[in-house]
């Protein structure tokens, strides 16, 4: 997995209006990359409307946020249009970003052993480095999360 120090990988993927977004596009600013294992599930919607609501304190603090899962265009425009989000989602239904930042997991969920995203969230710096990685994301508190080691 991804940890501070290390830079943000490259990546070419569609976000939720089919646009072609690039992680170069946030080099020069602090972004927020958040990982979710699957939208319009109950604890993934909890965070990115978490994030949604305190967005205007964390553009204030000058982030840029980015959500990714490996849905597809079609789920993530539905989720984003529900939810009326401030911020793309990213489909990557080829898995090749969650695998570059290495939260494909294995998981085990009820005994059940079986391969997702493990829900995380990385901070980098203008210059893309990671400066931050949290690994026990609260849903309901991801924006005091991030916003909290500023």
């Amino acid at each position: 997995m991804l940890n501070a120090g290390d830079q943000l990988p490259e990546f070419t993927a569609l976000n939720q209006e089919g646009r072609t977004v690039q992680s170069s596009d946030f080099l020069g600013h602090k972004t927020v990359v958040f990982f979710y294992p699957q939208a319009n599930t109950p604890t993934c919607t909890a965070e990115a409307c978490n994030l949604n609501d305190h967005l205007a304190e964390l553009q204030k603090a000058g982030y840029r946020v980015l959500g990714i899962s490996a849905d597809s265009v079609k789920k993530q425009k539905n989720f984003h249009t529900k939810f009326n989000l401030g911020y793309d989602l990213i489909a990557d239904e080829q898995r090749e970003i969650v695998e570059k930042f290495g939260v494909w997991q294995e998981k085990k969920t009820f005994g059940k052993t079986y391969y997702g995203i493990v829900r995380t969230t990385f901070i980098f710096d203008e210059k893309g480095i990671c400066v931050r990685r949290i690994d026990k994301v609260k849903s309901k508190a991801a924006a005091q999360q991030i916003l909290s080691a500023d």
